[in-house]
This record gives C-alpha cells, sequence and structure tokens, in this order.
C-alpha cells in the first residue's frame, strides 16, 4: 500500500497532536473542531487505538497516549515528505521560502538587500516573518530562521552567519564645540540610550560592560532610555536622544550615510553572532538552499 488510508484523518489527528487542541487544529485546517473530532474518533476506531486522553482535575485539556506519542514522529516527518513533493511537482516559479528574522535585523541589514537575491532568483516567493518570536520549527511552516545568540538552540542545527562588534554611536549633532564628546568621561553630559531587548541574557554587552572592559569606573552606567527594540535605539540614537552602543551588523549603513557618527572608543567583540538555523535532520528543499547560500555570500561581500 503505497499511500495511507484515512489521510484526512491523519492530517486532523497530527495538528490536534501539534497544537494539543481540537480548536486551533480546525482554525488551521478550516474545519469545525466537531469535524476534527469525527475524523480523530473514525481514525481511533479504524484502527482499534486510543489516541487522546481527556484529562482530569481542572480545564480540560487534550494528553496523547502512548500509541499516539510513539507514532507522531513519523507521522509528521511523512507530512512533510508529502509537503516537499507537493512543492517539487510545482513549476520553479512555485517555490516559496519562508523565513523567521529579527526585526532588527531585517530593518538594518537585510531589507536593503533582498531584492538582490529577488533579481537572482526571480521565481521564487520570499516570506518573511519579523515578528520577533522565536518560532518552533516543530509546529510551524517554517525553511530558515536567522537568529542572535550562541549559537545553540535545540532541535536546530546553526550555521554561522556573522559576528558583531559594539561601540558608541550617537548623531553627529549631538556633540559640540561647548559640549564635546571625546572620551567616556564626557558620557556624563550626556544622555545613554540602552538596549534591553536581550535583558534576559547575561553576556549581551551593556554600558556597564562596555564601559568596564574599557577601563572606565562609571558609577551610573544605567541612567537613561531604556528601549526593548534594536532598531529603535539606533532610531533614537539618530534623533538625538542620546549615545547608544551601537551594534556594527545594524548601525553599518547609518554610519556610512552620516546619520550616525562614532565619538570615541574602540569596538569590543562580543560572545553572540547572528545564525542562519534550520530543523535538525532535515536539508532544505532547493529555494531555501538558495537563500541561505545567498545570505552567506552577501556577509562573505561585505
Amino acid at each position: 500500500m503505497r499511500a495511507p488510508n484515512h489521510l484526512n484523518a491523519l492530517r486532523a489527528f497530527e495538528s490536534a497532536a501539534r497544537h494539543m487542541s481540537y480548536v486551533r487544529a480546525a482554525e488551521e485546517l478550516n474545519v469545525s473542531p466537531a469535524a476534527i473530532g469525527q475524523l480523530v474518533r473514525g481514525l481511533e476506531e479504524a484502527h482499534g487505538v486510543v489516541l487522546f486522553h481527556r484529562s482530569r482535575g481542572g480545564p480540560a485539556r487534550l494528553v496523547l497516549t502512548d500509541q499516539a506519542l510513539a507514532a507522531l514522529p513519523d507521522l509528521q516527518t511523512g507530512f512533510d515528505f508529502l509537503s516537499l513533493a507537493v512543492e517539487r511537482l510545482k513549476a520553479e516559479g512555485g517555490a516559496t521560502i519562508t523565513v523567521t528574522v529579527p526585526p532588527a535585523f531585517a530593518d538594518k541589514w537585510l531589507l536593503s538587500r533582498v531584492e538582490g537575491f529577488r533579481a537572482l532568483h526571480p521565481s521564487y516567493e520570499l516570506r518573511l516573518d519579523t515578528n520577533g518570536k522565536l518560532v518552533d520549527f516543530n509546529t510551524e511552516r517554517v525553511d530558515l530562521g536567522i537568529r542572535f545568540g550562541n549559537g545553540h538552540w535545540p532541535g536546530l542545527t546553526a550555521t554561522q552567519m556573522m559576528g558583531d562588534e559594539f561601540f558608541p554611536v550617537c548623531s553627529p549633532n549631538l556633540p559640540s564645540a561647548a559640549q564635546p564628546l571625546n572620551s567616556a568621561e564626557d558620557l556624563k553630559h550626556f544622555p545613554l540610550i540602552h538596549d534591553v531587548s536581550m535583558r534576559y541574557a547575561t553576556t549581551f554587552p551593556t554600558w556597564r560592560i562596555w564601559l568596564q572592559r574599557a577601563g572606565y569606573d562609571f558609577s551610573d552606567a544605567e541612567r537613561g532610555l531604556q528601549i526593548n527594540d534594536s532598531a529603535a535605539v539606533i532610531q533614537a540614537a539618530i534623533s538625538g536622544s542620546g549615545v547608544a552602543l551601537g551594534r556594527s551588523s545594524l548601525v553599518s549603513k547609518d554610519l556610512e550615510a552620516g546619520r550616525l557618527i562614532r565619538p570615541f572608543g574602540d569596538a569590543q567583540s562580543c560572545d553572540f553572532a547572528y545564525y542562519i538555523v534550520q530543523k535538525e535532520g532535515v536539508e532544505p528543499e532547493p529555494a531555501a538552499a538558495a537563500f541561505k547560500h545567498w545570505l552567506l555570500e552577501q556577509v562573505a561581500q561585505n
């Protein structure tokens, strides 16, 4: 038998198991929750198994049985291969690449370059997800991701794309003859802008860390404006709201255009870098592989 019976029921079970919800499975498959339940019950009756238990002692929720847990990985792999086969049946023009990208990286690095990829591969459709959430590659239909971190994420294979360096940046209009900004000592006269988008990461450079590494004892290094979006931090610096720690990957074009300057200080390295990630053990299809290759080429050329 080349294809399993009850394919729709298997899709309903896989979706319900992935979301642990008939309601969310129904939303994904554009049917009613009752239809999902009927398909799952039909599958259970046809094969003489129980796939879900209902939990007790609180709000009702789905719980996978041992049989369901054993079968689910193979079933999901099978659907992945089916999706790949369908994509390959289409003409090259139908190939779609879905990539999750940090919003600041998209804004400050990727979007200004992406037209180059489209010129090389006009028949590929590129979908960029920039909502900032870490996508679960096991539950979302995603080909590749770009992530900033230490390169270790469970279930994902990571290829380093580019490192980062940190240094002070500000608007060229911020310093003046009356109030120069030539050293860390001068920072006491200017507001500081803090990127707190990765507050949880103790190795992500802060003003205090940067100043300590540079040999300055700056007691009020936490004062100033705190922003939890890296692109907004850069925009605040461009607008003259203070002095920020620029990241080389994000401020290069603003420095080239003269919207920002480096008033003083050496660049300091960071343990974090940008990585291209993909689901572990699954080779990207040709369109996604082409985009990954293009990204690495772009970094090598710059």
